[in-house]
């Protein structure tokens, strides 16, 4: 049996996501991610053939780990509580993982998305996808129930937290606990604004 790589894509990725976290996007370059793993450079190459494949690794892994709990969440349980605890884990996601919270506050366009592969851009595009099926599915139950229009419900699912969390991150601080618990209880107030449900 041949050994274990001692460096793995994860590694890599990880390193990849300090760096990014740190000096934004010109800091990720193939040399810089072998120094931060203490990796040889042909690791490095030998995994990611050039730096926008390793950008659209970055920014891949990153959406896909965050979509793994997210897509769950909205999937479970009445669509209030579904909305409502969805808004609360973006927040509680990005203090748990602070490095990739940077990541996807950028934006997949801060990664030079037009420089990867056609497999790449179709792989970013599904998961763009998955979750504007999730949204759309979760406005149509909410709709009726809380008399609100597309809008406002999205306002809510989207904007809402995503402002508290960038507002910490622009800051280089971590959104607190209590963030997690005032988004929560932001959304739970605009969804049951005026009686409209019982959340």
């Amino acid at each position: 049996m041949g050994r274990p790589p001692r460096h793995t894509v994860d590694d890599l990725l990880d390193a990849a996501v300090r760096l990014f976290a740190e000096g934004g996007v010109r800091a990720v370059t193939m040399s810089a991610v072998a120094r931060e793993a203490g990796a040889p450079s042909g690791s490095v190459y030998h995994r990611f053939p050039d730096r926008p494949a390793l950008l659209a690794a970055l920014w891949l892994r990153t959406v896909e780990r965050f979509h793994a709990e997210y897509l769950a969440i909205l999937e479970n349980g009445t669509a209030a509580e579904a909305a409502i605890a969805s808004t609360a884990h973006v927040v509680r996601w990005c203090r748990a993982h602070p490095g990739e919270a940077h990541v996807l506050n950028a934006g997949r366009r801060a990664f030079d998305d037009q420089a990867w592969s056609p497999e790449q851009r179709v792989a970013a595009k599904q998961t763009d996808q998955n979750l504007e099926t999730a949204w759309r599915r979760l406005v149509r139950e909410l709709r009726p129930m809380t008399g609100q229009g597309t809008d406002d419900l999205l306002l809510v699912l989207i904007d809402l937290p995503y402002a508290a969390v960038r507002r910490h991150l622009e800051r280089g601080e971590l959104p607190s606990s209590r963030t997690v618990e005032a988004v929560a209880r932001a959304a739970r107030t605009l969804l049951t604004a005026e009686g409209a449900i019982d959340g």
